[in-house]
C-alpha cells in the first residue's frame, strides 16, 4: 500500500492561494494528454448543443419552470415534472460535466512544460464561456423560451465551440510565429468561407426561431418571419459555403498546396455534402425531430471543418521559446 504524502503548512497554504500552480509544480503532463484534455472539451462543447436540441425537440424546454432551481421549491427535477423535466434537468447537469472537461484542459494546459500562456488562457477563455452561457440558459427559460434569446444561446455555443478548437489545434502546434503555407489571394478566399459560414449559422438560428419546434407544447412566441422563406435563404447560403469550399479545394490543387489545406478542405466538403443531404430530406419530411437533431450536429461539424481548414493555412513551429513555469511565477500581493 502507497501511502499519499501529508501535506505540509507551506505546502497546504500554497494550495489554497493557487491550486493551478501547486499541481504544476508536481505534475507535467505527457503532451497527448494535453490534447486529449483538449479534445474533450471539444467533443463535450459539441454535446451540449446536441442535447440542448433534445430539450427543445422533445418539447422539453420549460420542463424546469424556473432557475436556477428546477421549481420554486425544488433544485432538482420532481416526479410531478414528469419526462420533459428530467430531459431538461439533465441537459443542466450536462454543463457540470462540460465544465470538468473543460476544468481539465485548463488544468493539463496550466501543467505542461514548459508552460504555454496562450494555451492556458484558450483554456480560460471557454471556461467563462460556459458560466455566461450558463446563465443565459436561466434566463432563456425566465422569459419562457423567447426566441431571440434561444438563438443568442446557440451562437454563443457556437463560440465555445470555435475557442474549444482553435485550442485542440494549438496544442498539435508550437508557440512560434505563423508562416503562411498558401499565399494571400487563397487567404482571403477562406476568410469569405468563414464569413458565410457565419452568416449560415446565424440565418440558421432564425429559422430554428421561426419553425414549427417551439421547444415546449405551451404557446411559445415565435420570430415573426415566414420559416420556410428564411429555409430557403438558408439553403442559398449553405450552396455559397459549399460553392467556396469546391473553388478552394480547386484552387488548392491548382497551386500544389501543402497536404495539411488540402487534407481539411476535403474533409469539409464531405462535411457539407452530408448535412446538404439531411437539411433537405428534414424540409420536405416536414423537419422531423431526429433529423433535426441530426442537422445541429452537422452544424457543429461544420462549424469546427471551417475552422480546421482556417488553421491549416499555417504552420507554427515546436518550441519556439521557453516561458517559466509557474513555479517561477511571484503571487500577487508579494514581491520579487
Amino acid at each position: 500500500m502507497v501511502r499519499v504524502p501529508k501535506l505540509n503548512r507551506a505546502d497546504a497554504v500554497a494550495a489554497v492561494r493557487n491550486p493551478l500552480a501547486f499541481v504544476a509544480d508536481r505534475w507535467t503532463p505527457d503532451p497527448r494528454t494535453v490534447q486529449r484534455a483538449a479534445l474533450a472539451a471539444l467533443v463535450m462543447s459539441v454535446i451540449i448543443v446536441v442535447t440542448g436540441g433534445a430539450v427543445r425537440l422533445t418539447a422539453s424546454g420549460l420542463g424546469c419552470p424556473t432557475w436556477p432551481t428546477c421549481t420554486d421549491d425544488s433544485l432538482t427535477t420532481t416526479r410531478a415534472m414528469g419526462f420533459h423535466g428530467v430531459i431538461e434537468f439533465g441537459n443542466r447537469m450536462l454543463t457540470y460535466v462540460l465544465c470538468a472537461a473543460v476544468g481539465w484542459a485548463i488544468v493539463a494546459a496550466r501543467a505542461q512544460k514548459p508552460w504555454r500562456r496562450a494555451l492556458t488562457r484558450l483554456g480560460w477563455a471557454q471556461f467563462w464561456v460556459v458560466m455566461g452561457n450558463a446563465v443565459l440558459g436561466g434566463i432563456v427559460v425566465l422569459v419562457g423560451l423567447n426566441p431571440y434569446t434561444v438563438a443568442a444561446h446557440f451562437l454563443l455555443s457556437s463560440a465555445l465551440i470555435a475557442v474549444a478548437t482553435v485550442m485542440w489545434q494549438r496544442t498539435r502546434e508550437g508557440d512560434g510565429a505563423p508562416r503562411p503555407l498558401v499565399g494571400k489571394a487563397v487567404q482571403q478566399l477562406v476568410w469569405f468561407l468563414v464569413a458565410a459560414s457565419t452568416l449560415l449559422i446565424a440565418v440558421g438560428t432564425v429559422v430554428t426561431g421561426a419553425g414549427p419546434h417551439a421547444g415546449d407544447s405551451k404557446e411559445v412566441a415565435r420570430i415573426p418571419i415566414d420559416w420556410e422563406t428564411v429555409g430557403k435563404l438558408h439553403a442559398v447560403l449553405a450552396w455559397i459555403v459549399v460553392t467556396l469550399t469546391f473553388a478552394l479545394w480547386f484552387v488548392l490543387k491548382a497551386v500544389d498546396a501543402p497536404r495539411g489545406p488540402l487534407g481539411r478542405t476535403r474533409e469539409l466538403f464531405l462535411i457539407l455534402l452530408s448535412q446538404g443531404v439531411i437539411g433537405y430530406v428534414q424540409y420536405f419530411t416536414h423537419l422531423p425531430e431526429i433529423l433535426v437533431a441530426l442537422h445541429m450536429l452537422g452544424s457543429c461539424l461544420v462549424w469546427i471543418g471551417v475552422l480546421r481548414v482556417l488553421l491549416a493555412l499555417r504552420e507554427r513551429p515546436e518550441d519556439a521559446f521557453d516561458l517559466p513555469g509557474p513555479s517561477a511565477e511571484v503571487p500577487v500581493g508579494t514581491r520579487a
